[in-house]
């Protein structure tokens, strides 16, 4: 049993957090720079919950076999040295069990910025997104020189595609002047395509590599919902200069949890890791706190007015909503066919992938302290349907890890996705939901709002965060 400071755990919390996930570190970061009294607990050693960034050791040891640093460091190629350069170079990986980008000028960023963690991170932009189509890997183009010369449309549907973005970067819901007789928060994308008489691929270019759906779906969606979402991808170009709309944390997604607890810290919440947590605790059916394991012999109670977790901490209280797989692999290359990117995302559209829903690859090197000096980390990953998650991964992935050229190892992570049964008004038990199949943090953002709001009965107000630091 770990030694516990039980003096840091007297009296009233006004909330206990489970989970040191990206959405759970958030808020904690958020309530207790409001002035909330928070404790945060985690079951593991590390930060990040479901969404931590592993070390080569520790992803072999959890979803693979249990290996020497000796031999994972013959095995990957590492140095030959002392012990100490062989540990330096196993401390290089960061390994992502759920890698997503996130948007330039994105709902996460816009978080980011309000609560003034940037300041504990650094960010790298990636490098370039790319597309499948007819066999072939395209680059999504980021600029209107990039779209004239890319080979993803003819001459004449460019112009019929730059018609429609041209109408989408102008409209403006409170203008009629501007809607060219399509009420947009009406009709659905699907009229918008053929008023301007796109074709199919056209289509499924614009909803699958830009307004980033994973599946056919948004054709039928409201239109101002989709253009909402292509001027988000553009704009996030825009914001950071052109050739990507994607950031990512340098040493991993870990990084983002680790900067809230620090700033948590800063603002007086309380953090934990290996909590020897043994329940949680109610009066009646409203929760009261939870109950930690300090020896063999002693518990000890902490109360709380509510309670924020990830699914993982109440199996009782949430359903399953879909299953995600994603394959880890290790190259010793960037992926082919991606202008020697040091950093990449690659989205195979359900058509091409002819699947259930998109597949995406997205690539990180060491340009990210992901990975030592020439390795590469490329993972795919997609939603399962119940058909597709009953298939081997290796057989129903195997088309796609060709496309990444000869690989050195890869690790299946099988995940299932959760989702609270109630919205915890009146347990007051706030439980997140599981990070979905996409590749970037728009749904994880807004689930950030959604639980602020119901837990605080208001509207988080996102500001330009403090002066200091920014």
């Amino acid at each position: 049993f770990m030694e516990l400071d039980l003096s840091l755990l007297q009296g009233e919390f006004d909330c206990i957090i489970l989970g040191t996930g990206l959405i759970e570190c958030t808020l904690s970061g958020v309530l207790s720079k409001e002035g909330l009294r928070v404790l945060v607990l985690d079951k593991n050693d590390y930060y990040g919950g479901g969404c931590a960034s592993l070390s080569l050791s520790q992803l072999f040891e959890q979803h693979k076999s249990k290996i020497s640093n000796e031999e994972l460091v013959a095995k990957f190629g590492g140095p030959k040295g002392s012990d100490m350069d062989q540990r330096r170079w196993l401390n290089q990986w960061n390994i992502d069990l759920i890698p997503k980008f996130i948007m330039g000028s994105g709902l996460l960023v816009r978080i980011l910025i309000h609560t003034g963690v940037t300041r504990y991170l650094e960010f790298q932009k990636a490098a370039g997104s790319y597309v499948y189509k007819d066999g072939k890997i395209h680059k999504v183009p980021s600029s209107a020189s990039e779209a004239l010369a890319s080979s993803l449309m003819g001459f004449f549907e460019k112009r019929r595609c730059a018609k429609l973005l041209q109408f989408i970067t102008n409209y403006r819901q409170e203008n009629p002047k501007t809607h060219n007789g399509l009420d947009c928060s009406k009709v659905p994308f699907r009229a918008v395509c053929e008023k301007f008489g796109v074709d199919e691929n056209t289509k499924s270019f614009l909803g699958h590599a830009v307004a980033l759906y994973t599946d056919d779906s948004f054709m039928d969606k409201r239109a101002c919902e989709v253009m909402d979402r292509i001027s988000l991808y553009h704009n996030s170009i825009s914001n950071l200069s052109g050739g990507s709309p994607y950031l990512y944390p340098r040493h991993g997604l870990s990084e983002l949890p680790q900067g809230f607890a620090r700033q948590g810290a800063v603002y007086g919440a309380t953090t934990m890791l290996r909590a020897p947590l043994k329940e949680i605790c109610y009066d009646g059916d409203v929760v009261s706190g939870i109950k930690l394991k300090v020896n063999e012999e002693e518990e000890f109670e902490v109360k709380c007015k509510y309670v924020l977790g990830d699914p993982s901490y109440f199996p009782e209280k949430v359903q399953e909503v879909g299953k995600v797989c994603r394959i880890v692999c290790v190259l010793d290359h960037a992926i082919p066919n991606t202008d020697n990117a040091h950093s990449v995302q690659i989205i195979i559209p359900q058509k091409e992938s002819r699947r259930s829903h998109d597949i995406y690859i997205v690539c990180f090197s060491s340009v990210h302290c992901v990975a030592p000096e020439g390795k590469y980390l490329a993972i795919i990953s997609m939603e399962l349907d119940e058909k597709e998650a009953a298939v081997d991964p290796m057989k129903l992935f195997g088309g796609v890890m060709k496309l990444l050229g000869p690989v050195s190892e890869s690790v299946v992570l099988p995940s299932t996705l959760y989702a609270p049964k109630g919205d915890g008004l009146d347990d007051k038990c706030f439980i997140s939901e599981s990070y979905d199949g996409t590749s970037h943090f728009q749904s994880a953002a807004q689930n950030i709002l959604d639980l602020y709001k119901r837990i605080t009965g208001n509207e988080l107000e996102l500001t330009n965060g403090d002066q200091e630091g920014q």
